[in-house]
């Protein structure tokens, strides 16, 4: 038998959601499979830096000592057919294709270059592939970005702000700083020939920054979005700065700091994704992403090996959590909607536990992220670890836009 099938990998015993969220139980939900429509292909799994926070090589699982660095012709082609068999199947016009690692760039130019050049001729014309690089930015060179432009793929960069506060974390394996080489990379990126390939910047929450300081350093390379998002962590190991005192709220606290400054621009500066998904949520809208809301996660990950993975944040609670027990080489991606971790992050509120159910801003903060959820000895069915800053931040937006938009309510 497949223990993906079961709950094998990715399931520690008697945690939920194991085998509870059989199929014969969820029919009387009314759920159906939602189809997979951003893969992430972690194209190399190995880093140039050494970020304290990163869940990758600093957390619970350390499966990246055992994966290849690269992945094999073999396993890209294996996945490019396994993309392609997914959208025809499922009618998608649409799907997104994000190269990621450890640091994607350290596979070359070429290499990159070719995956999304084999995937786009095995997928059906009339689906769109839409390609991004996620990466640390201090690899960009002129012909990097050359072929971005020539394959189509838009490059996302990682960074923490200005100097002081990106070197705080974002170090190299000596430890020292790595922003001189993002501001070099970051500097082409934004030059007129390559503007147009940036899709964004990516900063994590750190509370011993100030959050004004580091929202304008990002603003100054006119990024077109930003997204920040919260350490991982969960109840068993708790993020920093998040003790178990629930009357502090440090990350709502830093998060509605920036939002006042955002919010309070006299014209658009930048998107900031949570705060544009917290309004629409509060408009009675739904979350395009998963971190926040009650959508239905579309998103499966392929390791270097050809591993088919749920959410790689999972990797942040413990060793083998994101496992499905699936392949490239052998599997179907179908296959994935069997995994009771998949089930859960696709039925919405039927996977939260009483205590959020019960909560007015439930069906806006969705529970927190699910990785953020988990317990050990009782698994994801609990709140966020976050739930007290979520709150606190959530109520703060409400109340700024109210007067705004008039009669803003929690959606029922």
């Amino acid at each position: 038998m497949n223990t993906a099938h079961t709950g094998g990998p990715g399931w520690h015993a008697g945690e939920w959601p194991g085998s509870e969220l059989t199929r014969a139980r969820l029919i009387g939900r009314e759920w159906q499979p939602v189809p997979f429509r951003q893969f992430v292909l972690k194209v190399n799994s190995r880093c140039n830096l050494s970020c304290t926070y990163c869940y990758v090589y600093h957390l619970a699982d350390q499966s990246w000592r055992r994966q290849p660095v690269t992945m094999s012709p073999e396993i890209v082609a294996a996945t490019a057919r396994g993309i392609a068999r997914h959208a025809e199947r499922h009618g998608l016009t649409r799907v997104e294709v994000i190269l990621h690692g450890g640091e994607p760039l350290l596979a070359g130019a070429g290499f990159l270059g070719h995956v999304a050049r084999q995937v786009r001729s095995a997928v059906d014309p009339g689906t769109a592939v839409e390609f991004t690089v996620q990466t640390n930015g201090t690899l960009l060179t002129p012909a990097f970005l050359d072929l971005c432009a020539e394959v189509g793929m838009k490059v996302g960069v990682s960074v923490d702000g200005g100097a002081a506060d990106n070197d705080r974390r974002r170090v190299r394996h000596d430890g020292g700083g790595s922003h001189a080489s993002v501001e070099a990379g970051l500097r082409l990126l934004t030059s007129e020939q390559f503007r147009p390939l940036l899709s964004g910047l990516l900063c994590v929450v750190d509370l011993a920054g100030d959050p004004r300081t580091i929202y304008e350093n990002l603003l100054a390379w006119r990024p077109p979005s930003m997204d920040f998002l919260l350490p991982h962590g969960n109840w068993t190991s708790r993020p920093p700065g998040r003790d178990a005192d629930e009357r502090s709220t440090p990350y709502g606290d830093w998060l509605g700091a920036l939002f006042e400054r955002w919010y309070s621009a006299p014209e658009h500066e930048t998107d900031i994704r949570l705060f544009l998904e917290i309004l629409v949520l509060l408009l009675g809208g739904s979350s395009q992403v998963e971190t926040i809301g009650l959508s239905p996660s579309a998103v499966l990950v392929i390791e270097t090996d050809g591993a088919i993975e749920q959410v790689d944040a999972l990797k942040s609670a413990y060793a083998g959590a994101a496992a499905t027990g699936l392949t490239v080489l052998r599997d179907d991606f179908d296959e994935a909607f069997r995994h009771p971790g998949i089930r859960a992050r696709q039925i919405g509120a039927a996977a939260l536990g009483p205590e959020c159910s019960a909560c007015p801003v439930h069906r806006v903060c969705g529970g927190g992220y699910y990785p953020h959820r988990y317990r050990a000895g009782s698994g994801f069915k609990n709140r966020s670890v976050y739930c007290p800053d979520l709150f606190a931040l959530i109520t703060m937006i409400e109340r700024r836009i109210r007067a705004d938009v008039g009669g803003v309510r929690h959606p029922a």
